[in-house]
């Protein structure tokens, strides 16, 4: 299994923090039937985005991509320590697996210049910070962390109706250290990061492109969560804020990409997790690479 990929001048690693069966497909894809699940029942085993319980598998993971100026972390997963109790896997971790994945792609925090979030969800900002003396602080000290604007006011007008955990303790205190920056969709780093606007699952959700004046890799954060619904764009998971905008999202960014070069780099599908979109049908598949 590959976790390392160059493309253009962009060296991306994975960092997988957990990689398991997670909600029942029926359950997590409202939309999906029975029948629709049988038809495809084979080729997701096979994919190994299906256990024998019809359950969903889902990798949870980062992407550190090398470009020539910077080294960019793009979302920073589930974090330790962190109350979760509706997610026993995620309930007050304490395992070593995500610093040790980054030791082994040959990066320290103090090396990540950006951390980027496609969106402010618990398991895409819970290592933006760790607990020191009782205090959740900056977990990459030298980082600005790139929050875009529309996405951190919806969360901030969640918050304050009633707390979410995981702004209060993954996104708030990195603005009370000052190393946030809140951006618009026209927001660059360089000539090589660029931010694609792919609302529904939340508002202000953001996919990113990578590369040197064109699009080398996108990474695409919730806009699609498994190879289940590159086939079928229209069918939407259950936490999808606007089912309806998701699909249609999902289904413009696909068609974006569809027999491009351009390294597509999932947040959740199950391993290799990255591929070039292709048609199939009336839908598509991420053919792994």
């Amino acid at each position: 299994m590959s976790l390392e990929y160059s493309v253009g001048d962009l060296t991306i690693h994975r960092i997988i923090e957990q990689e398991a069966p997670f909600f029942p497909a029926l359950e997590f894809i409202p939309g999906l039937t029975p029948e629709v699940l049988a038809e495809n029942r084979a080729w997701m085993r096979q994919a190994k985005a299906l256990d024998e319980q019809d359950t969903l598998i889902l990798c949870f993971q980062s992407y550190v991509v090398k470009t020539p100026h910077h080294t960019i972390l793009i979302d920073s997963c589930i974090g330790n320590d962190k109350p979760r109790p509706q997610r026993p896997k995620w309930h007050m971790k304490t395992d070593d697996t995500y610093m040790s994945g980054l030791k082994a792609a040959g990066v320290s925090v103090d090396d990540i210049d950006f951390v980027m979030c496609t969106h402010l969800h618990v398991d895409h900002v819970g290592w933006n910070t760790r607990l020191l003396n009782g205090r959740w602080v900056p977990t990459f000290p030298r980082a600005r962390y790139v929050f875009a604007r529309q996405e951190f006011d919806y969360w901030t007008e969640q918050n304050a109706k009633a707390e979410v955990p995981p702004f209060a303790d993954s996104v708030l205190p990195v603005v009370e250290a000052g190393r946030h920056e809140l951006v618009s969709s026209d927001y660059q780093i360089g000539d090589h990061v660029r931010i694609l606007p792919t609302p529904g699952h939340t508002p202000g959700h953001s996919a990113f492109t990578l590369g040197r004046g064109r699009d080398d890799a996108v990474f695409s954060g919730d806009l699609i969560h498994s190879p289940l619904q590159a086939l079928y764009p229209e069918l939407s998971m259950k936490f999808d804020v606007d089912q309806a905008t998701a699909a249609t999202t999902r289904r413009s960014f696909l068609e974006r990409y569809c027999g491009t070069d351009t390294l597509c780099c999932t947040a959740h599908f199950p391993s290799p997790s990255v591929g070039r979109i292709k048609r199939k049908g009336s839908g598509f598949v991420c053919a792994a690479v």
